[in-house]
């Protein structure tokens, strides 16, 4: 469903609403001279050299390569902050030389590339050069592919580039393609030795696994060797690296167990938690009667004992486990912190259910829908849903081995873990016309945004061959590629990834701002937004209270002199504001792009706020009513470990135009879990007057999407487990609330009455640690 109302674009207008500082001279003031560039360590990577007359001044430089002729996708752009130019050492701030690193570049083609540099007083100015490069010797054919399905026209998906690891060919893996198929990255990572297929697109850069080490690789093509762990009796990792609770998951191979033991390590390969399911499964199975022996094996000399044979995992926030892929015998939910099995989700008819210590945790597939077989590639989607993508292939060492099937589907589950059911809500079978019994997987991007990699089809014949294949939120297919394939050898598993615009250092995916709109008035019936920083450091934010600009988006009514006004969790005053050029901050503000439009709007710079609670109120000057946007903005700064990890947002909710809005942005990597709540009738209890009765949430992404709704919390059942495990069950079974796992963009929340009632209502969204 798609809506038009100015309700909704006001708020995503709002997000990027930008006036340059007046009088703003620094991008006339310096001079940046392109001297040439030289090649990368690949053919998609090139170095251009820079001199600038003043580099103190400069605040970011963006490269942005053209898409080639006839392409479809959006261009490949990157930010660089100033700080870390200086910082990598690309830049040299005596001599004013910068090395700006170039990626993503089409080979064997002169490639347009816009430089465009920022500067700290709001300025910017462009420049443009052409990079031309060598032809890349393409062994794995993605170039050659078979174009089941071209890629269209349609700006509908919400992806445009692709992360693939591979089995090996050729000289690099993993590599990056866009969705016209070409080429636009590969790992230099084959002076390392031996190529392995585990590897992971994150944080802005690429980690892989070589034998028992992890490494870093940048884009730029900086290698850097984070971790060896054989002293932990690693021999090697295989299968999949996913993004875990605070680093990387990886599946290792002990010296005593094969293809059982998960391992989380942070980001700087320092090794966090394990998990062996070896023991874990054991110790159930002793709990409840059974002879693990007849189950579990360790390695020995003569067999590597496949009994398990992890190939994927997924970590979901919103109940803190861990969920694991045996393709022997089922998916696995273990509690993060004590390994307690949680659920299992299988074939009854494998080996696993005959034993009832195992299947007392079995989730009961609901009728119309099918249990997984042998899967692959576990994720959470947007609604707290596990999509995989389901072979079909039995076990080969559990016996009996459980059912064949003679098709291969992505599959969407929503499980009731109270009733202990799993309802199938989405597959992509093709009219069961397609087998890819080993490898592959599906993610979800974007709500209802797929990526689908069928990597084994023919398995086992001379013909067999890889496919790709992109979906968007309409079940459209916008690309369909196929590609000759030894088994799993070009697209082991393949996930969609943003390379418009990545920025340096990589900003992690956490709620960055918020802004709520709604009608002031007087007395309880104000504007309030609420913000909770979280330490060890300080914070850096920008308040703002926009009126009179509104009215430039068709808004009505509007507030001709907002106020505003920061307390403390103490009711202290920490700063005000009526005319946001007033502000000592006035400079700093504009140097941020948030300049309000209007002088008569408030905006001022809170700094070094502590760890705790905070408050902005928005009055009207002169007792004056009116519509108001109130936004709080989370300023990164280098080294900052601070964060804003929950907004709230308070107002009264009439009709029309009139309801409560709330605007988040979840950062520019990865995702993050949400809890979105809207209460009413409980605000009486803290003393708020008129309180909405019965509030209604609904969620929009940034086109006006509606990706989920809510009236009465406890018609959800996710909500019946996953709030009151996170303490964040609403007061009143009234009262709205939403989990889900976003990716990152802009989300509106907008909260109305049911059957057209009117009151005061809050809205918060609390990012889950």
């Amino acid at each position: 469903m798609k809506i038009c109302s100015i309700s909704i674009t006001i708020v995503a207008g709002l997000f990027t609403l930008f006036v340059p500082f007046a009088g703003s001279n620094q991008s006339n003031d310096t001079t940046i001279t392109i001297n040439g560039h030289t090649a990368g360590v690949t053919p998609f990577i090139s170095n251009v050299s820079l001199t600038a007359s003043d580099t103190t001044v400069l605040k970011s430089i963006q490269f942005t390569i053209a898409p080639k002729p006839g392409s479809l996708t959006r261009p490949l752009s990157g930010t660089y902050a100033n700080y870390y130019l200086v910082n990598r050492g690309f830049e040299n701030p005596q001599t004013g030389e910068i090395m700006l690193p170039v990626y993503g570049l089409y080979d064997g083609r002169a490639n347009s590339v816009t430089l465009t540099y920022r500067f700290k007083d709001g300025s910017s100015k462009q420049a443009h050069t052409t990079i031309t490069t060598a032809a890349y010797d393409d062994q794995c054919g993605y170039n050659n592919a078979t174009l089941l399905q071209p890629r269209t026209d349609s700006t509908d998906l919400s992806y445009d580039y692709i992360f693939i690891s591979n089995g090996g060919c050729g000289n690099n893996s993993p590599v990056i393609i866009d969705t016209d198929n070409e080429v636009r990255w590969v790992s230099p990572t084959s002076i390392l030795g031996a190529l392995n297929a585990a590897s992971l697109f994150i944080n802005n850069a690429v980690y892989e696994t070589h034998g028992a080490t992890l490494s870093r690789v940048d884009l730029d093509g900086r290698i850097t060797v984070l971790g060896d762990y054989s002293s932990d009796r690693v021999e090697n990792f295989h299968h999949n690296i996913d993004p875990g609770k605070t680093g990387a998951l990886l599946e290792a191979d002990t010296t005593a167990y094969y293809e059982s033991v998960v391992m989380e390590v942070d980001f700087f390969g320092n090794l966090l938690k394990t998990w062996n399911l070896a023991d874990i499964i054991s110790a159930a199975m002793r709990a409840g009667g059974d002879d693990p022996s007849q189950f579990v094996f360790r390695r020995t000399p003569q067999s590597n004992n496949d009994w398990f044979h992890n190939n994927a995992v997924t970590y979901n926030r919103a109940d803190d486990s861990v969920i694991v892929s045996s393709r022997e015998n089922f998916v696995i939910a273990i509690d993060y912190e004590t390994g307690a099995i949680k659920w299992i989700l299988g074939d009854p008819t494998k080996k696993w259910y005959q034993f009832p210590s195992l299947r007392q945790f079995a989730l009961r597939v609901a009728p119309g829908s099918l249990a997984p077989i042998g899967q692959h590639g576990l994720s959470i989607t947007y609604d707290e849903a596990l999509l995989l993508h389901d072979n079909g292939l039995p076990s080969s060492f559990q016996q009996p081995p459980g059912q064949l099937r003679t098709f291969s589907s992505p599959r969407k589950y929503q499980l009731d873990l109270n009733r202990k059911v799993a309802t199938e809500v989405w597959n992509y079978e093709q009219n069961q016309s397609v087998y890819s019994p080993i490898c592959s997987c599906v993610y979800e991007d974007a709500p209802l945004n797929y990526l689908i990699d069928f990597s084994s089809i023919g398995f086992g014949t001379p013909n067999g061959s890889a496919e790709l294949l992109g979906l968007n939120s309409a079940v459209e297919t916008i690309f369909y590629y196929q590609y000759p394939s030894a088994p799993c050898q070009v697209a082991y598993n393949s996930r969609p990834i943003h390379l418009e615009n990545t920025k340096f250092p990589a900003v992690q995916s956490r709620v960055q701002n918020l802004s709520t709109r709604g009608t002031v008035m007087s007395g309880d019936n104000v504007l309030i937004n609420g913000f909770v920083v979280s330490g060890p450091g300080t914070k850096t934010v920008v308040v703002r209270a926009l009126g009179p600009s509104l009215s430039s988006f068709g808004l009505s009514g509007v507030l001709d002199d907002p106020v505003l006004t920061v307390y403390n969790s103490s009711g202290e005053i920490i700063e005000s504001n009526d005319n946001w050029q007033t502000d000592v901050g006035a400079t700093f503000i504009a140097e941020n792009g948030l300049a309000p439009s209007d002088p008569s709007e408030a905006a001022a710079v809170v700094a070094n706020l502590a760890p705790g609670a905070y408050t902005v109120v928005v009055t009207g000057g002169n007792s004056t009513e009116g519509i108001s946007l109130a936004e709080v903005y989370e300023i990164p700064r280098p080294g900052g470990t601070s964060k804003l990890t929950n907004v709230s947002g308070r107002s009264f909710v009439g009709t029309g135009d009139n309801a409560l809005i709330n605007g988040f942005i979840v950062g520019d990597v990865g995702s993050a879990t949400v809890v979105v709540r809207a209460l009413g009738r409980s605000l009486a209890s803290f003393g708020v007057s008129n309180p909405l009765s019965n509030p209604v949430l609904t969620i929009y992404d940034s086109k006006g999407s509606v990706i989920a709704s809510n009236d009465n919390w406890q018609r959800d059942p996710n909500n019946v487990v996953f709030l009151p495990e996170n303490g964040l069950a609403p007061p009143n079974a009234l009262d709205s609330a939403l989990v889900l796992h976003l990716p990152a963009g802009a989300y509106t929340a907008i909260v109305r009455g049911a059957n057209g009632t009117t009151g005061n209502a809050l809205v918060e969204v609390y990012q889950l640690p």
